[in-house]
């Protein structure tokens, strides 16, 4: 990254065919009517004078580059232009493949990916399947609930994914999507090495909700390696890209951190800062820090809020661009970082995905959640699995706020793909892997999704299995976030979640510790925030929630305290306790039906305070707090609530 003193200046200085069977004598006998083996014979010499290759008719150009040249493009962070094939049309495209030398895995290549007339990620997107160049029966070299594998044909099959010979799959890549065969839907991939087709005996079915719109959309992504697009028979969705180089036109920043603590180098801030640098004939391409230079607006050395301004002067081929562009963020200088927060949320519907298992892929999501700048959210649920494989289970989706532009996606078998999947570190306590399946089936599972204001998230998954094992998966660092527009919601596959709101029987008969919600782990210097409506028999002052605070044990308790004012355990003696509720019995109507906030503080410093803000069904606010608690680990802190002859339904 280059540092700017004199940013303005260089801103103001700155300029921006179709191939016939030759004839022959006699060449009218050879018709329709002719011999099998004659016909066969023709199209051999055809082809032979073709140089065993297909001549394409109807070829455009269209260069552009998809996935990272240094090979570190992972799954679904990538993708080719929409090429939309109308029925009855055939797609052909070429393109160079290029392959990792040192590639450990023969997935490490392309996938063709065929959905309906919508935008990846929009309302209404659905997929056919995926079809990869490398054909492994017993993998997953194809995928999707309208892919049949029994269909697949290759010359190169491997047992394993980790048999050698990947390489054999890049050089010049033909693709063919035909949907111009009668009553057949054919697809073929080939680089005259290698050929793998798919011939499903019937045609295609329509997916778009709109049934007179037959179209379907033919994009690639390439994982661990990199296309180098060159000809298309269709011109796809944003039109074609020329081979002669582009002056960058736009560019915006993701990533830039919302607070930077006075003293931090500006490149050290900013080293997870990326571009969507836009260029001619809307290419677009995404930029690293290193590739940026970088001022701020006031002056950087004082606290306050600034204007990052960012400067990029090259164009797509990657020499000096006739005029640079700039785009600008702001972001605040500050003498101590904001403290985490974090918030339990409930998603709805409660109950995601059908209960036999039997939703795909992609079939069904909750409901989205922004996560702000130094924030967690926190999830529990119990997760069902059909059992089949490793990813029929729980997704978590990390978007933008219009919930189609995707950060990252990650499952709950440590597997993720997305731009800002690669970054991360993926750690996962899985094991055994049929183990680990079939103790998902009834699974507890408790998620946090930390927006870590600086570009990145992170997402740690507490996994209690029907073997009472406990299993994690921690992906942490994922980057090109916007900390200022962080979404997630949850998806499945072959799977069904039931997010757990209510605690404790209806008819408020559940007796004392007879109900506890999820446990939930607060960080130090961090304040957890839980809300619910509280429901009492109203017998006793007492028979209302209770806040639990213990060890990750869940079983070592510090404290417990009640809403009327009460608690007891070895940290609770030392606290302040003081509440508003006033005439108790007034107070104990008001709660049947009573929203609540209640916030969990863990100070640090081996304290811990509870804040209750109890709305009564009388219109009148309610306080109640316990200041103070002490004997706390820090690093080894957790609550959670139960009743007493009440329940609460969380929100």
């Amino acid at each position: 990254m280059k540092y700017l003193n004199k940013l303005a200046s260089i801103f103001c200085g700155a300029v921006i065919g179709v191939s016939a069977l030759t004839s022959c004598e006699g060449g009218d006998l050879f018709n329709i009517d002719a011999p099998d083996w004659l016909a066969s014979r023709i199209d051999s010499i055809a082809n032979s004078k073709k140089g065993g290759e297909e001549v394409l008719e109807g070829m455009m150009e269209d260069v552009y580059t998809i996935g990272a040249t240094d090979f570190s493009t992972g799954w679904w962070q990538e993708f080719s232009k929409y090429y939309v094939i109308p029925e009855n049309a055939k797609w052909n495209a070429v393109f160079n493949l290029n392959i990792n030398p040192s590639a450990p895995n023969t997935y490490k290549n392309f996938a063709l990916i065929l959905s309906n007339d919508v935008d990846r990620g929009g309302d209404g997107y659905a997929e056919y399947g995926a079809i990869r160049f490398d054909n492994q029966p017993s993998g997953n070299s194809e995928w999707g609930n309208y892919i049949d594998r029994g269909f697949v044909e290759s010359n190169l099959t491997f047992a394993t994914d980790t048999d050698k010979g990947v390489e054999k799959l890049g050089g010049k890549v033909t693709v063919t999507v035909d949907r111009s065969r009668v009553d057949t839907f054919f697809v073929k991939i080939t680089n005259g090495t290698v050929t793998k087709t798919y011939t499903q005996p019937s045609a295609i079915a329509n997916l778009n909700s709109d049934g007179s719109n037959t179209n379907i959309r033919a994009f690639l992504v390439p994982e661990g390696s990199f296309i180098e697009f060159l000809q298309t028979n269709i011109e796809p969705i944003g039109g074609c890209t020329s081979a002669e180089d582009k002056q960058p036109v736009s560019m915006e920043l993701v990533g830039v951190p919302t607070e930077v603590l006075i003293g931090t180098k500006l490149e050290d801030a900013m080293a997870n800062v990326t571009a969507t640098v836009t260029f001619e004939e809307g290419v677009t391409k995404t930029v690293t820090a290193e590739e940026l230079q970088f001022q701020t607006i006031p002056d950087y050395e004082t606290t306050g809020q600034k204007t990052l301004v960012a400067l990029y002067n090259k164009t797509f081929k990657g020499v000096n661009c006739d005029k640079p562009i700039i785009a600008t963020k702001t972001f605040s200088v500050v003498r101590q970082l904001s403290a985490f927060t974090a918030t339990v949320v409930v998603p709805t519907p409660t109950v995601l995905g059908a209960e036999d298992n039997t939703t795909a892929f992609w079939g069904a999501h909750s409901s989205s959640f922004k996560v702000s700048p130094k924030e967690t959210k926190i999830v529990h649920f119990t997760n069902y699995t059909s059992g089949v494989e490793s990813w029929n289970n729980f997704c978590v989706v990390l978007t933008k706020g219009d919930e189609k532009t995707e950060y990252a996606v990650v499952r709950a078998d440590n597997y993720g793909w997305g731009n800002g999947y690669a970054a991360c570190t993926a750690e996962g306590t899985q094991g055994d892997m049929k183990t680990w399946l079939a103790a998902m089936n009834g699974a507890s599972v408790t998620a946090y999704i930390t927006n870590n204001g600086d570009g990145t998230a992170d997402i740690k998954l507490n996994m209690v299995g029907n073997n009472n094992e406990v299993y994690t998966q921690y992906y942490s660092g994922i980057n090109t976030i916007d900390p200022d527009d962080m979404y997630f919601r949850f998806t499945v596959d072959n799977c069904h979640l039931v997010f757990d709101s209510v605690v404790g029987a209806e008819d408020n008969t559940t007796a004392f510790w007879g109900a506890h919600s999820s446990s939930f782990r607060v960080d130090s210097h961090q304040v957890c925030t839980i809300n619910f409506t509280n429901y009492t028999s109203g017998v006793e002052s007492w028979n209302n929630f209770c806040v639990v605070l213990t060890k990750g044990d869940e079983k070592t308790e510090y404290a417990v305290v009640r809403a009327d004012n009460y608690g007891w355990g070895t940290g609770y003696a030392a606290c302040t306790a003081n509440g508003t509720q006033g005439d108790m019995k007034t107070w104990l109507a008001a709660m049947n039906g009573a929203k609540c906030s209640v916030q969990i503080a863990n100070n640090g410093d081996g304290t811990a305070d509870v804040k209750c803000v109890m709305h009564g069904t009388n219109g009148v606010e309610y306080v109640q707090n316990y200041i103070g608690i002490n004997g706390i680990d820090s690093e080894d802190f957790c609550f959670r609530l139960t009743v007493d002859k009440s329940h609460f339904v969380l929100e």
